[in-house]
């Protein structure tokens, strides 16, 4: 009997090795070289400080900075146990809200949003969150609405914010797929450095 097993012994624990230790950190050293930034997170620093990832979408208040997408990521309720509760922008919570697009709740959410963007047409996503809850992007659109705004606050011209824009924007991944689109940590960064 024992003869028999010892052989799938071998193989599972070879299997473990390979498979769950000699692979995984093979593929772990290949992108520390070759993606090191992105291997780490994509974290940045400002003032010598950590202030994000440009991977991850962040909440932005005030009328001086660009305000990001809505975000539908929960968590867990600790006074209610069983259900859960906003948490804007909680990356350990990444999810879509879940609701129908039939949703009553979903439809006063929106409507409530739509209402606080001002005049129509309003960007999709002004007013709705991502599939993850954490997308970093906002389309030029949303953007370009925000200008006066932020302008005003922080007492500069149309024309400086929007050449801001204009140095920001990124373009369709591989000139082909998604839409031209800006990061608002990046870009409110930037703003930041115009002191």
């Amino acid at each position: 009997m024992i003869a028999y097993l010892r052989p799938a012994f071998a193989i599972v624990g070879m299997t473990t090795l390979l498979c769950g230790l000699a692979l995984p950190l093979g593929f772990t050293g290949a992108a520390q070289l070759a993606f090191p930034v992105q291997a780490h997170g994509s974290l940045l620093e400002w003032d010598g400080k950590l202030v994000g990832s440009s991977l991850l979408g962040q909440q932005f208040t005030g009328d001086w900075y660009f305000h990001s997408r809505p975000s539908a990521t929960m968590e867990a309720d600790p006074a209610n146990p069983g259900s859960t509760r906003p948490a804007p922008y909680n990356a350990a919570a990444s999810a879509a809200s879940q609701m129908a697009p039939t949703s009553a709740t979903l439809v006063k959410i929106l409507k409530e949003r739509v209402a606080a963007e001002g005049p129509a047409p309003v960007p999709a996503d002004a007013v709705t969150a991502s599939g993850s809850g954490l997308d970093p992007h906002i389309s030029l659109e949303n953007a370009a609405r925000q200008v006066a705004r932020i302008a005003a606050a922080r007492g500069l011209s149309d024309a400086r914010v929007r050449s801001l824009l204009a140095q920001h924007a990124e373009g369709r991944e591989l000139g082909l797929f998604g839409e031209p689109r800006i990061n608002v940590l990046m870009l409110n960064l930037a703003l930041d450095s115009l002191r």
